[in-house]
């Protein structure tokens, strides 16, 4: 160990030792220039730590590490992966509460909530160790007759998986779970913004007993230039990233010199609809925690609250009652529900939204108000009367407000609720079953959910269609993106 490799910080209930440098081949390294960058506490603007900074030629080591690790893994049994997935599900238990407090500490995400991150991520890991060892192929007669058809499933092979910084452990750990379950080695690449806990994350698995090369984390100021290096060669055979449509497209264009395999879970403008019949306690309720969850910065908050206009004036009462309830301040204050935004930029991006949205016509009528002081906070804020073809409209908020919109008869809700390039994921209140299934068929997205704010599970498939991507994680799905259905035909 060295100064520049490992920092021990002060945490909730004692000392965190946090490892800081490049994971290379089983073993963690300084970059080889030596450059670090800094990792800042958004709540109070200091410097947490620095860790190494990869170059050109340590993104490349990591490559060819996992490409020389491929075969050995991709060819062990799958009850010997199952094994090893479930270690990694005992040991993220282990340590929930200092990777939750590192969590608050880098991304400002409210402790309960980063608890929360903490167990699904470990649940992904069971999900994915059960599913493993049930995978089945196929031994069929030709209907034509005189050979056998037969598939399976191999590993696609060396993987990149692009993290944001919003849920920096639960996005690494849902793509690793499943990688690692279909025999893929792999590259992480976290956020510049978050990368404390992922770090963590890959000692975690260091501790599981993964063999040299499987796992390798390369940390980087220069995201855009390190994954064009790694999409340019040919060893990588997949690419899973989640984050803006913008950088999606890019890595698409990339991928297609090499005609690799990619996932991409992109941007998200999702409706939370209210119809006529809804249960509005249940709603508010619902509306609240689908916005202001990880203070609005989350790819499937509800961006555009619509509401059917006979019950509009009664939800949104009860909507700004339960808004009022809500704590801002640092995510490590065990009473606090909304921690700041990541960043300056990201507080400077929603308070210019915020100042068109009022320009074009809206009306704020709770909140409004960025806090003064040290860190980059919003209080949570409810606007009202934007036209669904403004700006605040169409764009993807990613921060702790809310933008209510009345509309006129449950169809027409619906209608709106479609009028955007994404399709990631919608929400609809309803106590009419049929109304639920009639309204989740016509809602254009990948994902409905219906009388719930939360949709993640990892035993369903999460995904989205048009600009918000495409694939699957999650689900019996979420290991196929990471395999080849292998077709074999075998005359006997």
């Amino acid at each position: 160990m060295t100064s520049k490799i490992w920092k021990k910080i002060s945490g909730g209930s004692g000392e965190i030792e946090l490892p800081l440098g490049l994971y290379i081949e089983g073993e963690w390294r300084a970059a080889k220039d030596g450059k670090v960058f800094g990792v800042q506490n958004p709540a109070d603007e200091t410097t947490i730590a620095s860790v190494s900074d990869a170059g050109d030629q340590d993104a490349l080591d990591a490559l060819s590490a996992a490409h020389a690790a491929q075969s050995e893994w991709g060819s062990t049994t799958t009850r010997h992966r199952s094994n090893v997935l479930r270690s990694v599900y005992e040991l993220l238990q282990e340590h929930k509460e200092e990777i939750a407090w590192v969590m608050s500490l880098e991304m400002g995400k409210p402790l309960a909530e980063a608890r929360g991150e903490v167990q699904i991520s470990a649940d992904y890991f069971q999900w994915f160790s059960e599913v493993v060892t049930q995978q089945q192929g196929t031994f069929t007669e030709s209907p034509t007759g005189g050979y056998k058809i037969i598939t399976t499933h191999q590993p696609v092979g060396p993987s990149y998986l692009v993290t944001p910084w919003n849920f920096p452990l639960f996005m690494g750990a849902r793509k690793t779970a499943a990688a690692l379950a279909a025999g893929c080695t792999i590259i992480i690449k976290p956020a510049a913004l978050t990368p404390l806990v992922t770090h963590m994350f890959v000692q975690v698995l260091h501790e599981a007993g993964l063999p040299k090369g499987v796992v390798n984390l390369v940390t980087t100021s220069s995201s855009s230039k390190q994954s064009k290096l790694l999409m340019s060669r040919q060893e990588l055979r997949k690419v899973s990233f989640t984050g803006s449509t913008n950088v999606g497209v890019t890595l698409l264009k990339q991928a297609a010199d090499n005609v690799m395999a990619t996932s991409m879970e992109l941007g998200g403008n999702g409706p939370f609809v209210v119809l006529s019949d809804a249960d509005l306690d249940a709603a508010a309720e619902g509306a609240v925690i689908a916005k202001f969850r990880n203070a609005g910065q989350v790819c499937v908050a509800a961006n555009r609250i619509i509401v059917e206009k006979s019950v509009a004036a009664a939800f949104r009462e009860k909507f700004v009652a339960k808004v009022a309830q809500l704590r801002v301040g640092a995510g490590t204050d065990e009473k606090v529900n909304i921690g700041p935004l990541v960043d300056k930029k990201q507080r400077d991006s929603v308070t210019e939204l915020l100042g068109t949205a009022v320009d074009e016509g809206a009306e704020i009528i709770f909140g409004g108000v960025a806090v003064e002081g040290p860190g980059f906070f919003i209080n949570p804020t409810v606007v009202a009367n934007a036209g669904t073809d403004s700006s605040i409209a169409t764009s993807e908020i990613f921060g702790p407000v809310a933008s209510i919109y009345e509309v006129e008869g449950d169809d027409a809700a619906l209608e709106v609720a479609n009028q955007t390039p994404f399709g990631l994921v919608s929400y609809v209140y309803t106590r009419d079953v049929s109304q639920a299934l009639r309204a989740a068929e016509k809602l254009d997205s990948g994902m409905v959910a219906v009388n719930r704010p939360v949709v993640a599970d990892p035993a369903a498939p999460f995904g989205g269609i048009k600009a918000s991507g495409f694939g699957k994680e999650g689900g019996h799905a979420g290991i196929e993106e990471y395999q080849i259905e292998k077709y074999i035909a075998l005359t006997m």
